[in-house]
């Protein structure tokens, strides 16, 4: 029996990291929006590595920090440990992560949806979607109510008709043993949502008194701790350890003696796997010259005893998981807590979405997370930060929100989805990024934070404090242009010792700091009239001294990019109709239909000629440059 109940505007479905940054972004936004999770002791749950950020992660946590999403507070708010990682290489690729708690995470998390008006939390199965022309009506409940709402947002993560594989045994259920979302693709696939089926998996957990940590190496926290909420002026700790070990050939010998007993192997898993998180059976098969794996032993709170073995994912039995667990050094007596799973699921196919993560043929219908495809807590908390911003800017009559390439790792991992598509769950890397030297996490607030001011969800006094940080910078960069450092021995006695070249006459500073031996900092007992600076304000400043030729460059090229964006294709065209196009071009352009010559440019069998032909085919028909 079904039964109508209180109206919304924005309906998110499902309460992981994409459905509370959705959720929250759209509350925020004044817009009324339920959230509905399959248990609310679930909320924002780590089921993987309680960990947030890493290689270009961190810089993704930076800018959802920066458009006013929550991730990065909550990280700063939780954090065990906290590092940079790649310091040793450029600052591109320089990525925080930190260890977080991950029963502090679900705390904090819940208590900000709980205390955010507008938001308004529902623990239950929605099964349908309604849709009416075309456009989202409401949503049902297993039970029978129907909530009314003029968009939806789906965000079910790995619970999607989500399956549990341990060797032999498989059972339908989420993460950690809860019940799934069974009904709902029945749904979607009625609506004309093209489904797939992906597969991910997680390592065993084990008891700390079982692991002998001190023949394992040691791996402390930054001294100094970089928060990834710009304007986090706390004094933040670490308050752990992790600890790495590598497996062995014994190991190797104990997983490839048991491949018929995995499910991978023996057929029974049907979803496709990350490539770039592979279980350790994988790694084994597909790396058989390596003669060791690196796996972490990470704690995952601060008050428990359970520890994470990063890198060791398995669907193996889990009486083979003790056996292989046992050859490694430091873990020859350990204690499995929860063993090691993989896990199917459905999500949808992200070549149906609009840039603005909005169903091109179901208005009023967006997926964020995995959804859509992805992986990774970070991954999927961008996605449903825009979501939740284009769901409510589309209510208020506003234009979208849509981040290009250069603007973002947000932007590009949206364009990545959009238009080339992924058979297979996508992660986020700094590779992916053709202009990662623009999107480092430094620079995270000065590319996004007037947006998410002009959106709505930084506010004045936030953004206050960062353009007060601005002008300082530009100060500086513009002091730095007029002092000269003159060759007296102190300061030649310091380059030699430096690695760099002495003086022989005066030298402006701006100049000296190019030079990658120097730093900020060793000039300071030179240069009386420095101000002082905040340490973030420091890094950026030099970054922009050093690679300020390379920077230039990446303007250049992005400039052009932007160029080939405001050439707009008509939603409406046949590309069979555009003489000079070759047929595969043509196939391409009509399935994915780009909303411009840029984004035609990324699409998988459409080549630099078929480009050239779009662009005289537009100027042909007096195509527009807005």
């Amino acid at each position: 029996m079904n039964y109508f109940l209180e109206e919304y505007d924005v309906c998110v479905i499902g309460a992981g990291h994409a459905g509370c940054e959705a959720a929250l972004a759209a509350a925020r936004l004044g817009m009324k929006t339920a959230i509905f999770t399959l248990s609310l002791d679930c909320i924002a749950n780590m089921p993987c590595n309680p960990c947030i950020g890493g290689s270009a992660k961190g810089q993704i946590v930076c800018e959802i920090d920066a458009l006013g999403g929550e991730m990065g507070r909550a990280a700063d708010a939780t954090f065990i440990q906290s590092r940079i990682l790649n310091k040793g290489k450029g600052p591109a690729v320089h990525s925080l992560r930190v260890q977080s708690d991950r029963v502090k995470y679900h705390i904090y998390m819940k208590r900000m949806l709980e205390s955010t008006p507008n938001l308004f939390i529902k623990q239950g199965e929605v099964t349908t979607v309604d849709v009416e022309n075309g456009k989202v009506t409401a949503v049902r409940m297993k039970l029978g109510a129907v909530y009314p709402c003029k968009a939806a947002i789906i965000t079910t993560g790995t619970y999607l008709n989500g399956k549990i594989h341990i060797g032999e045994l498989n059972y339908s259920a989420g993460p950690d043993n809860v019940l799934p979302s069974t009904e709902l693709t029945e749904c979607l696939k009625k609506l004309g949502v093209s489904m797939r089926r992906f597969k991910t998996g997680t390592p065993a957990r084990v008891h700390k008194r079982s692991i002998d940590f001190s023949v394992m190496e040691r791996q402390d926290g930054d001294s100094e701790i970089m928060p990834f909420s710009f304007d986090n002026e706390e004094k933040l700790e670490n308050k752990g350890v992790c600890y790495v070990t590598y497996t062995n050939a014994e190991t190797h010998r104990v997983i490839l003696d048991n491949l018929d007993r995995s499910p991978l192997y023996s057929g029974r898993i049907e979803g496709v796997g990350p490539r770039y998180c592979p279980s350790i059976e994988d790694k084994i098969v597909r790396f058989k010259d390596k003669e060791r794996h690196q796996l972490f032993v990470e704690p995952i709170g601060l008050d428990t005893d359970e520890y994470y073995l990063q890198g060791m994912s398995s669907s193996l039995p889990e009486d083979v998981q003790v056996k292989f667990l046992r050859t490694i050094k430091g873990l020859e007596n350990v204690e499995i807590m929860r063993p090691a799973y993989a896990i199917e699921y459905d999500c949808c196919d992200p070549l149906e979405l609009l840039p603005t993560l909005e169903f091109k043929k179901i208005e009023g219908l967006y997926g964020a997370g995995q959804f859509n495809c992805t992986s990774g807590y970070e991954e999927a908390a961008c996605q449903g930060l825009v979501a939740g911003i284009n769901a409510a800017r589309k209510i208020s009559g506003k234009s979208p929100l849509i981040l290009d390439r250069a603007t973002s790792y947000i932007g590009t991992l949206i364009d990545d989805l959009v238009t080339k598509g992924c058979v297979e769950p996508y992660r986020m890397m700094t590779s992916r990024s053709e202009y990662r030297l623009i999107l480092r996490q430094d620079n995270a607030p000065e590319r996004l934070l007037p947006i998410g001011h002009e959106i709505g969800l930084v506010s004045d006094e936030r953004f206050a404090r960062f353009e007060a940080d601005n002008a300082a910078l530009n100060r500086e960069l513009e002091r730095i242009k007029t002092v000269t450092i003159r060759p007296i021995a102190e300061v030649n006695k310091m380059l030699v010792k430096k690695g760099t070249t002495p003086l022989n006459s005066g030298v402006r500073l701006y100049e000296l700091l190019k030079r990658p031996q120097l730093s900020y900092a060793d000039f300071a007992p030179f240069d009386t009239e420095r101000p002082q600076l905040k340490v973030s304000l420091v890094n950026r400043l030099e970054i922009e001294m050093k690679y300020s030729g390379y920077i230039k460059i990446q303007l250049e090229q992005i400039e052009k990019m932007r160029k080939l964006e405001q050439k707009k294709l008509p939603a409406d065209v046949d590309y069979k109709t555009v003489k000079g196009l070759r047929l595969e071009a043509q196939e391409k352009l009509n399935k994915h239909k780009p909303l411009n010559v840029g984004q035609a440019g990324r699409i998988s069998g459409v080549n630099p000629a078929d480009v050239s032909v779009l662009l005289i085919w537009l100027a042909g028909k007096g195509g527009n440059d807005d």
